[in-house]
């Protein structure tokens, strides 16, 4: 199985430091979309994996996640595609739990539901805590400048110092299409 896991905000949606509290401010990015079912159609399985603490903070609840998601998949079905999978942390900060990346839990749970290795599964992100949580199951951390990515690279630690890094989720799909054939 070729296994592709995607952060949510900052990579294939504008990211607010407000958080996306409704299905109305979920906005894609530009060509976002198009390179989910570029994937999709070389055979990838594709799977979001978010920190969500905006419903642990109260500022919206599940139900309205899951409207959000919904209209997600329904732009992406509009150019064929479906996500496989997606994977969400509800917590706050402060709740210290296994799932909020930059700890694995959230990955663990993915490598569990598709019965996988994630050894060098690409892994795009656009924080420092995406590129930790991939480091931590041995996925392959890769940074997008879209989002917070410009900042994190900015202030990557020198052990990241090696992490692919390009422009976009296009781009980051470009690259991993191209080792493909």
């Amino acid at each position: 199985m070729r296994l592709v896991i995607l952060d949510r905000d900052g990579v294939i949606n504008r990211d607010s430091d407000a958080y996306i509290k409704s299905p109305s401010e979920w906005v894609p990015l530009p060509g976002s979309l198009e390179a989910i079912a570029r994937l999709k159609r070389a055979g990838y399985t594709v799977v979001v994996a978010s920190n969500q603490s905006g419903v642990g903070r109260g500022l919206f609840g599940p139900s309205t996640l899951n409207d959000i998601h919904e209209k997600m998949q329904t732009a992406l079905a509009a150019f064929g595609a479906k996500l496989d999978g997606i994977y969400y942390c509800p917590h706050r900060p402060d709740e210290e739990c296994t799932c909020r990346k930059p700890a694995p839990g959230l990955l663990q749970q993915i490598a569990a539901q598709f019965h996988v290795a994630l050894d060098d599964v690409p892994a795009i992100g656009d924080s420092l805590r995406d590129l930790q949580a991939a480091r931590a199951v041995h996925a392959r951390p890769i940074l997008v400048l879209t989002g917070k990515g410009r900042d994190t690279q900015e202030h990557l630690p020198a052990d990241f110092s090696n992490t692919e890094v390009y422009p976009d989720l296009a781009a980051a799909v470009d690259a991993l299409l191209e080792e493909r054939q």
